[in-house]
């Protein structure tokens, strides 16, 4: 496309008015889901049939020094490392993050986006449940695990979960930041975190890297279906006001013409 081109599709979406341009949101919102679904649906028949299991153990033991597969390549540093980033998506520290950025949230009366978040999070948590109950799919057999664990394997519970809470987090504070650097940044690093706890998990043996791709094609789904109705909700407040507005100013004029 041309830079003439691109010039011109900019000055179209600048001329659209906000609710025009949030309401293109939500369609495109709603085509990503339909699409991330999709892909999920066909890795998920591809990991009941053992399509991938080749693939995952591929992986899994290119992470590790053939000569001893309990000690993961790299320096060793690196496993400390991990962990600390791996906690990252516990439910420990993605619950606390929660319970602070919601009281902060709270605190400043912003009390629906404080629920937008809870039930984000916790709409997560069912699903990621869900769908390990589903699959019962067991852990991974070819390393040694670096880090103990006790669920079922598809998909990656601290992929999902991380993908969820920190890209919510990172779209809410990219619809409270006011420069558009700080909001890239803001859904950059978001993105970031979200990467480098899925990664982690495969680097200490404990998911295959199709259930970490589940994670995150789950999450980012969920989180993208919390982040449409939380604007289709604030579409709809903005609409009211609107006519409240338009409906005031309507009595005003007519009070002024009967005087």
């Amino acid at each position: 496309m041309s830079g003439k081109a691109r010039a011109g599709w900019r000055q179209r979406l600048v001329r659209l008015k906000p609710r025009d341009r949030t309401e293109l949101g939500l369609l495109l919102g709603g085509i990503a889901i339909l699409f991330l679904v999709f892909v999920f649906i066909r890795l998920a028949s591809e990991v009941v049939e053992g399509e991938t299991q080749g693939f995952d153990k591929k992986i899994l033991l290119a992470l590790r020094n053939p000569a001893d597969l309990s000690r993961p390549i790299g320096p060793a540093w690196m496993v400390g490392a991990a962990l600390d980033i791996t906690a990252l998506g516990s439910a420990t520290v993605l619950g606390l993050t929660v319970l602070i950025v919601g009281g902060f949230l709270l605190l400043q009366g912003l009390w629906r986006r404080a629920i937008f978040v809870v039930v984000a999070t916790l709409g997560g948590m069912f699903i990621n449940g869900a769908l390990k109950q589903l699959f019962q799919r067991p852990r991974p057999d070819v390393v040694p695990h670096l880090r103990e664990v006790m669920t079922m394997s598809f998909p990656s519970g601290h992929a999902l979960q991380s993908a969820v809470v920190y890209l919510t987090l990172g779209a809410l504070s990219m619809h409270i930041a006011h420069r558009r650097l700080t909001r890239l940044y803001c859904m950059a690093v978001a993105m970031v975190a979200t990467a480098l706890v899925g990664a982690s998990r495969i680097y200490l043996g404990v998911h295959y890297p199709t259930d970490v791709l589940a994670g995150w094609l789950i999450g980012l789904s969920w989180a993208l279906l919390c982040w449409m109705i939380e604007r289709g909700l604030e579409r709809q407040t903005g609409l009211k006001r609107e006519r409240a507005e338009a409906e005031a100013k309507a009595r005003a004029d007519n009070a002024n013409k009967a005087t």
